[in-house]
């Protein structure tokens, strides 16, 4: 097992991708969970931070449905997750409604 958390978001262009994950990494960090390694924050395309346990994965709207992620973890568990979490997705997306996915790969889910 690579991680035991997968989140995917979406920003509508590079500049929503990248201040998304700029704030996802801001905020873990400041819980004391920094990232071990970020890629794709230059082109804003698609985003990839590593925390260890959790990755997470912010896309623009072609390339989420392009590589389509959610398929590579549909046995997982889909989580709910709290407002806090989708509604600060929302207004830095400037979206009506929440594009955030959680996947748990255990069978076990906190």
């Amino acid at each position: 097992m690579v991680t035991d958390y997968f989140v995917i978001c979406t920003g509508r262009n590079d500049r929503q991708v990248r201040t998304i994950a700029e704030e996802v990494e801001f905020k873990l960090k400041q819980a004391g969970l920094p990232a071990i390694g970020v890629e794709g924050a230059e082109e804003g395309t698609w985003v990839l931070i590593d925390f260890v346990d959790v990755v997470v994965h912010v896309f623009q709207p072609e390339e989420r449905d392009f590589y389509r992620l959610e398929k590579l973890w549909g046995d997982a568990p889909r989580l709910g997750l709290p407002e806090e979490v989708t509604g600060s997705a929302e207004r830095l997306a400037g979206a009506d409604t929440p594009d955030v996915d959680a996947y748990h790969s255990g069978t076990a889910v906190p």
